[in-house]
């Protein structure tokens, strides 16, 4: 039996970047059920976006070198940039100023926070070496925060990679490409190479290793918004690892994210993956030569569409915290928002099918 055809939604693009996206993440939800997008690139200019509608809200200036990854906090009001100039930095999003330079002795391929902290960024690259800050005591106020407290603006800091803690030690041998948080604080995962890893990081020890088909294109965490999660959803309410690697999609699950959900092997290389645990669908970004993103349901593993609009690999793919658009980041320079649901939504104003591309401002 065919599969059914989807409904066809425009996307939405967003220009701006000058180089290839290698990175793209979203907030978690806001009050008021808005969210941002932010994404990393090979300008050395990370950006922030209005997550529904790809509205460009500043730029972070500063970084010498590609921007490998980029994340916004828990409580979004900081963001955690990579770069290939040896630095891993800390912004403050409501003025786009610098907080903290983050000094390593070499390039910076990864940056994660916690789930629930936004003082500690954990930070991985070419040093082979998985490094925790606590910003609590080092990091100046914000602006925000000084101007509540009538304080004058301070000082961004620059915090020495010696005074981290060094997780794991040696146990690296290829770069760091991704470090995710799981819901358990005291797990964090790696991807390095063809292997993931997981650490117990009171112990400071690996607790799981997995070594996968190929060298991994993408490692990340797909979670809902709580008051868009159910038990019913894929994982059962829990953030789902999603990793691509070689021709494979993997997934697993749980508090810790040590539980296999399924792994898929595909006819093609694959860049980038992500998973609508509500919706029960997959969406792949192939790696070179292709340019597609291809929409795949969970159940069945049945492809139900494939969206042609990038001109270069897509190397990122991620869902908004509502789970009702998805944006993929490629070779291209652009970020395309997907979407994922029904009626009005963002910029989208009805019906599906036909029209031309639209253009983020």
């Amino acid at each position: 039996m065919a599969a059914e055809t989807p409904r066809q939604y425009v996307p939405l693009t967003c220009h701006g970047h000058l180089r290839p996206v290698p990175h793209i993440s979203f907030s978690p939800l806001e009050k008021d059920d808005g969210y941002y997008l932010i994404s990393a690139c090979k300008d050395n200019n990370p950006m922030l976006r209005d997550g529904q509608t790809g509205d460009w809200i500043g730029t972070f200036i500063g970084h010498k070198g590609a921007v490998w990854q980029a994340r916004l906090s828990p409580d979004a009001a900081t963001a955690a940039t990579a770069s290939a100039d040896f630095t891993a930095r800390v912004w403050d999003t409501h003025t786009g100023e610098l907080l903290v330079t983050l000094q390593h002795d070499h390039i910076v391929r990864a940056v994660a926070y916690p789930p629930d902290n936004s003082d500690l960024v954990a930070t991985g690259g070419y040093e082979k070496k998985l490094r925790i800050f606590d910003l609590t005591e080092m990091r100046p106020k914000s602006a925000t925060e000084s101007a509540a407290n009538g304080d004058a603006a301070v000082e961004p800091c620059t915090i020495p990679a010696s005074s981290a803690f060094e997780i794991g030690a040696g146990i690296h041998t290829t770069f760091i490409k991704f470090i995710v948080w799981t819901k358990d604080p005291n797990i964090l995962i790696t991807a390095s190479g063809n292997t993931l890893r997981w650490f117990d990081l009171p112990s400071r020890s690996v607790v799981k290793q997995e070594v996968l088909d190929g060298e991994i294109g993408s490692c990340e965490f797909c979670a809902l918004a709580p008051d868009y999660t159910s038990k019913t959803d894929i994982g059962e309410g829990l953030p789902v690892l999603a990793v691509a690697a070689g021709k494979f999609i993997y997934f697993w699950s749980g508090l810790r994210a040590m539980d296999e959900l399924k792994r898929t092997k595909l006819g093609y290389k694959v860049a980038s993956v992500a998973v609508d645990p509500r919706g029960r669908k997959i969406i792949v970004g192939e790696d070179n030569p292709a340019t597609w993103a291809r929409v795949y349901r969970w159940d069945d593993d049945v492809e139900i569409d494939i969206h042609k609009g990038h001109h270069g690999p897509v190397w990122s793919v991620a869902f908004s915290p509502d789970g009702k658009l998805y944006a993929t980041g490629s070779e291209d320079g652009t970020i395309k928002l997907w979407k994922n649901c029904e009626g009005f939504y963002g910029l989208w104003r009805g019906g599906a099918g036909g029209g031309t591309e639209r253009n983020a401002e």
